[in-house]
């Protein structure tokens, strides 16, 4: 059938999505059973630790820490036991085997992350973020819990954050440290026993893990401009297999692992190479690398034992799933998969890599999804609309993994260019480095050149061009629009607006923009030029924008000023916020409303026809 772009009737639906999907997250062995997260947009954005495919913590249970607010190792087990910090209280439960959940942690106002368990001591060991003290600074500590009363004791402290506690096999603790206004893909200290054997302020370490028999720490450093893995041993440190490639991805949250030990000689491991990963085998005593044959473009979330290896992996056709590989037959299988939905792939828009030059004579890079549905074809000479994606973070990064998300728009007949522009991580720290007292400049102009590269190979219409990004990638987004004159609309999702009202955030990010724009408040008019608010008099466009209410990341504010500064300047725009929801949307109505609204905003404002009935959105000065 022949329509025009945009109006192309999809079998990706917004119904589809929320009630078919879920996310998948932080993956843990034990003996033979493997656990793993799983978040439900169904119940509330509840976050259930599932065994083997069934689950372990009951409702109204919310296995999720707000340790740095993003959190990440929320639980962790032991002997068939769950340790877990809960959402409503954030203290940490156990909740042994077969058995009901009860309370471990007792103090209010206390958050825990990344634990694991001393046997030789019997205690946990948990970062703690200390929030007692109304009015302070949160206290970041390593703390030892005594499993039968919850009493706990400060291991160490005086730095302004912790992660990745790590016992060897004989009882030496190693764990990470690192201080303002460090974030820690910047700079970090690798510490055994209290003595700093790696790291520092302009090193970026990560993952320490120590071997099975405990001779040897491995960790994971950017020291050469990549994150490679390193080993120290008998006071040495030296290089396992170096490579131009990311072993690591930036620490926004506990618990992430890219590598794991099969056994003594035997890592898996997975790498980055231009936004695509890749699984390998690593032998520690040659070095020798083996890469193994995989679907998988995105791996994340490795863990291993003697017998199997367990991921989380994406690739452009299949959504993320906890994946097994049996070591013995090479055989992958599917533990479980984030969707049910299963798309003919006549309907799929795979991504496709794609490099375009930008500012200064250099290259950033993409990912590119055409309009795809076996059912429609558009009239001859139109081109798509484009929606240029932007990640958040902004040190972060996007992939070409399938996401029923992007079909949405390419199904309908979108074209989608998803940018990793510099700044983003898997393209080695010089590329990271791009933004370094350069966001809202580098960002924006990567976003402004790859809408620019598609149109001008026939692939997008200029006078159609969208721009979209939550968090980071809202300011990104606001500043495009603002300071450029290359997108038609936009939609912010919980965007920043304010530069300087951004540094009045949570601990972890409070001094983030201090490389990223400039040291506060000395730099203050190099924030307020940045500012998409501060600079209206050059905004022309329409932006939807969209917050959650309870956002501690990027406050609400951020999103009313603007809106309230359009409304005044004549401009259109429109709001939804969401009572209930942080930073991101996790609920399911919540995600199906920002879709159609989204969508039903293009189709108001540039004369698409939907092919589904939405709910109308109230868009001012239209």
């Amino acid at each position: 059938m022949i329509a025009s772009y945009g109006s192309w009737k999809s079998p990706v639906t917004t119904d589809l999505i929320v009630s078919e999907t879920i996310s998948l997250n932080q993956i843990a062995l034990d003996g033979d059973d493997v656990y793993w997260i799983e978040g439900r947009p169904r119940d509330g954005g509840r976050n259930v630790v599932v065994k083997n495919g069934v689950d372990v913590t009951p409702r109204p249970l919310n296995a999720r820490t707000r340790v740095h607010e993003y959190g990440g190792g929320a639980f962790f087990v032991e002997a068939g036991a769950v340790y877990f910090s809960n959402y409503l209280d954030q203290r940490m439960q156990i909740q042994p085997a077969g058995g009901m959940p009860r309370l471990l942690t007792h103090g209010s106002n206390l958050r825990y992350a990344d634990g694991i368990f001393d046997r030789p001591r019997n205690r946990v060991i948990s970062v703690r973020e200390d929030h007692t003290v109304a009015g302070t600074e949160e206290v970041n500590t390593l703390v030892a819990i005594a499993p039968d009363d919850g009493k706990e004791e400060i291991i160490t402290s005086g730095y302004d954050f912790y992660s990745s506690p790590r016992l060897s096999a004989d009882g030496r603790l190693a764990w990470l440290a690192w201080n303002h206004p460090n974030m820690p893909w910047d700079g970090t200290e690798l510490f055994v026993d209290g003595q700093c054997i790696a790291g520092s302020a302009t090193e970026s370490i990560t993952q320490p893990e120590w071997s099975p028999d405990g001779s040897a720490l491995y960790f994971i450093s950017d020291r050469t401009g990549w994150w490679n893995l390193y080993r120290w041993r008998d006071g040495k440190t030296e290089p396992v297999c170096p490579m131009q490639a990311e072993f690591a991805t930036p620490q926004w949250v506990f618990g992430m692992s890219s590598y794991a030990f099969v056994d003594a000689d035997r890592i898996v491991c997975a790498y980055n190479i231009k936004g695509s990963w890749q699984l390998a085998l690593l032998d520690t005593p040659r070095g020798d690398l083996l890469p193994v044959p995989s679907p998988y473009t995105v791996i994340s979330q490795v863990r291993a034992n003697a017998k199997r290896v367990v991921f989380l992996g994406a690739s452009p056709t299949e959504p993320e799933a906890v994946v097994q590989f049996d070591l013995a037959t090479r055989a992958f299988a599917t533990l479980r998969s984030s969707s049910t939905v299963r798309i003919d792939p006549e309907f799929v828009s795979a991504g496709e890599a794609i490099e375009f030059p930008t500012e200064n004579g250099l290259t950033a890079h993409a990912f590119y999804f055409p309009p795809r549905n076996r059912d429609f074809g558009a009239p001859a000479g139109e081109l798509p609309p484009l929606i240029v994606m932007i990640h958040g973070g902004p040190t972060s990064a996007t992939t070409n993994a399938f996401s029923l998300a992007k079909q949405f728009w390419t199904t309908r007949g979108f074209a989608v260019v998803d940018v990793n522009y510099g700044g983003s991580t898997g393209y080695g720290r010089a590329y990271r480095d791009r933004l370094k007292g350069n966001w809202g400049i580098v960002d924006v102009d990567d976003c402004c050149n790859a809408a620019r590269y598609l149109a001008n190979a026939g692939k997008a219409d200029p006078k159609r061009l969208f721009i979209r990004g939550g968090s980071a990638g809202g300011f990104t987004t606001l500043a495009a629009l603002t300071f450029r004159d290359v997108f038609k609309a936009g939609a912010s999702h919980f965007g920043i607006s304010d530069l300087a009202a951004s540094n009045d955030t949570h601990k972890f990010e409070s001094r983030y923009n201090y490389s990223l724009v400039a040291p506060w408040p000395e730099g203050r008019d190099v924030y307020r030029q940045r500012s998409p608010l501060f600079a209206l008099d050059r905004l022309k466009h329409p932006i939807i924008f969209f917050q959650g209410l309870e956002d501690k990341v990027v406050l609400p504010n951020q999103s009313e000023m603007m809106v309230d500064a359009m409304k005044k300047k004549g401009l259109p725009v429109a709001y939804l916020a969401f009572e209930g929801e942080q930073h991101g949307f996790r609920k399911a109505e919540t995600i199906k409303r920002v879709l159609d609204a989204e969508s039903y905003f293009y189709a108001r404002l540039f004369g698409f026809t939907l092919a589904d009935k939405v709910e109308p959105v109230a868009i001012e000065n239209i």
